[in-house]
């Protein structure tokens, strides 16, 4: 897949271009006055037009040259990035693009940027919690903004109608978005600005627009939305591999990284009874063999499966090791290693390719590579402090995508940044064979 950027200047199109190479793209950024390269197997472009302080007829006219550049190259989506504190031309370029695209295009406006403190709600732009307005950004010589009301905002500068989904539709999650989304288009809305606090809140609206196939959306951003929606539509495209997490920690806190990566994901978790794991090998074998079987009927219609000991249960290894003259670190390796052989077993017995695997925990990972044989792991990036992304060395997992990560380690959101991570770096592979597409419609349509 194709993705083609207009940006307003050069500082932001490189903030674009990075965000997009996060997500897994080969970006290049061509600079106000230049030509898209004809060498080069780039998936992602970004064109500088230097509009901030254009005139507004100057600035159309930039969006209206790049779009015909992008387009020309292949661009499946093309998106408009936009300063973080509403500076520029926006509703101009904005409209300009959705002429240049025709009457089957419409907007969709997330200024928030929260790594850099910037979220919108109730429709209004905040920096570090205050209204932009009220910023340094209010006396800005040559474009001062006096509004910090994203829609009022894009209402003065825009020919077309705009809509506002505010954040109490943005926290129900994807599926009300794209409800909203999709009530606004029907209603003739060109240009729709939602709410977003967070990183989670806009992948939620980008996986929204994904699902959307009855007009072509463009992502109106500062960056965030559109590294998201391009990660959301090219995943849907090739979505010829599943995905595994593997948690063997039962702490409180891989209790809520579980729970959140499946709402998330929307999937049910796969609870594998860690009492018959470490009792007799009659009851270890029954419950390897049935989580083996419930991943095997899930994979038929979900991508990423969820397999863990994390139980609302507490398990006593203590009382057990008693009761079967036992020590407690024997018992908890038999929990390991039934956890690695379910994997084993899915992974052998699956009619689709495993694209990947999260593990959770040392011993699980030690576990797993001792039942496939792997002598060692190619070590190539940090996905979170404590987690590691990298590919398995010999056995019968052997050049296989794995994310290691401790069981203590990062918020209620680790074990789903993980999987994000995971599955994005499979359209690295993907970019480096040549960007090859069926077409150059837009997505989905």
């Amino acid at each position: 897949m194709k993705i083609g950027i207009i940006a307003d200047d050069l500082t932001g199109a490189n903030a674009t271009g990075v965000n997009l190479v996060k997500k897994g793209f080969r970006s290049a950024t061509i600079v106000f006055g230049g030509s898209i390269p004809s060498r080069g197997s780039f998936s992602s472009i970004v064109m500088d037009i230097d509009s901030r302080y254009a005139t507004p007829l100057d600035a159309e006219k930039r969006v209206f040259d790049a779009s015909g550049q992008l387009q020309d190259w292949g661009a499946q989506i093309v998106g408009k990035r936009i300063d973080s504190t509403a500076r520029g031309n926006i509703g101009v370029e904005v409209d300009a693009l959705i002429d240049t695209l025709g009457d089957n295009s419409a907007a969709v406006v997330v200024t928030s940027y929260p790594d850099s403190g910037r979220i919108v709600a109730g429709g209004f732009l905040l920096v570090n919690g205050i209204p932009v307005q009220e910023t340094d950004v209010a006396k800005d010589p040559m474009n001062p903004i006096l509004n910090s009301h994203m829609p009022t905002i894009l209402n003065a500068q825009s020919s077309h109608k705009v809509a506002h989904i505010d954040l109490t539709t943005v926290l129900k999650g994807n599926k009300a978005i794209e409800h909203e989304i999709r009530n606004s288009l029907e209603d003739g809305y060109r240009m729709i600005v939602i709410d977003a606090i967070t990183n989670e809140e806009i992948d939620e609206i980008a996986d929204a627009m994904a699902n959307i196939d009855i007009m072509q959306l463009i992502p109106v951003d500062p960056g965030p939305l559109t590294a998201s929606y391009a990660l959301s539509l090219t995943q849907r495209q090739t979505k010829n591999k599943k995905w595994l997490a593997i948690i063997g920690s039962a702490t409180s806190l891989t209790k809520r990284q579980v729970n959140f990566l499946a709402d998330k994901m929307q999937v049910d978790t796969i609870h594998v009874d860690a009492e018959a794991l470490v009792s007799s090998t009659e009851l270890s074998l029954k419950e390897v063999k049935q989580a083996i079987q419930l991943s095997l009927q899930q994979l038929e219609t979900v991508d990423v499966i969820i397999i863990t000991t994390a139980s609302s249960e507490h398990l006593d290894l203590s009382g057990l090791a008693v009761e079967q003259n036992e020590t407690e670190q024997i018992l908890a390796r038999r929990i390991t290693e039934g956890l690695s052989q379910i994997t084993k077993g899915v992974i052998e017995e699956a009619d689709i390719e495993i694209g990947g695997i999260f593990s959770s925990g040392g011993d699980l990972t030690a576990a797993l590579c001792a039942s496939t044989q792997a002598e060692a792991f190619e070590l190539e990036d940090e996905v979170l402090p404590l987690a590691a992304y990298g590919h398995f060395i010999g056995g019968s997992l052997d050049g296989m995508p794995v994310v290691t990560k401790g069981g203590m380690v990062g918020d209620h959101t680790a074990i789903y940044t993980c999987m994000k991570y995971l599955t994005s770096k499979n359209l690295r592979d993907v970019h480096k064979n040549g960007n090859k597409t069926d077409d150059n419609s837009y997505p989905n349509g």
